[in-house]
């Protein structure tokens, strides 16, 4: 990982690390990303995730905020990482529902169960 000397990098780093986008240095932005300016100069950027990984690395995340491995989650724990899933959108993109229940070794019709009952509570 780099290390970042300018304040508002260092600050944005955790941030967009739990985002899964790339903060880069100012000769690696592009016309592409997001240029990142401070006081008038521009001091680093901000790379868009790549949604090809985002729903990876969204199952990351919701193993770190549960503590535990998709193979190890208890039914319950498999429930809560479908909510979290579920405010984070997941479900928005494309064969999300199928590729979570693969992923969490449930079937569709499970993880549409989970989805319902993440909205009752």
């Amino acid at each position: 990982m780099t290390s970042y000397n300018h304040p508002l990098l260092k600050t944005l780093a955790p941030f967009v690390e739990a985002i899964g986008a790339k903060l880069l240095l100012p000769n690696e932005v592009t016309e592409t990303d997001f240029p990142l300016f401070w006081n008038d100069e521009i001091v680093g950027g901000l790379r868009r995730p790549d949604l090809n990984q985002a729903l990876d690395h969204l199952l990351q995340t919701a193993e770190q905020e549960i503590g535990t491995s998709r193979e190890n989650m208890t039914r319950l724990e498999k429930q809560q990482a479908v909510a979290l899933l579920n405010e984070w959108g997941a479900f928005t993109l494309r064969k999300s529902v199928e590729d979570v229940a693969e992923a969490l070794s449930v079937s569709r019709f499970t993880i549409y169960n989970y989805l319902e009952h993440s909205e009752q509570n």
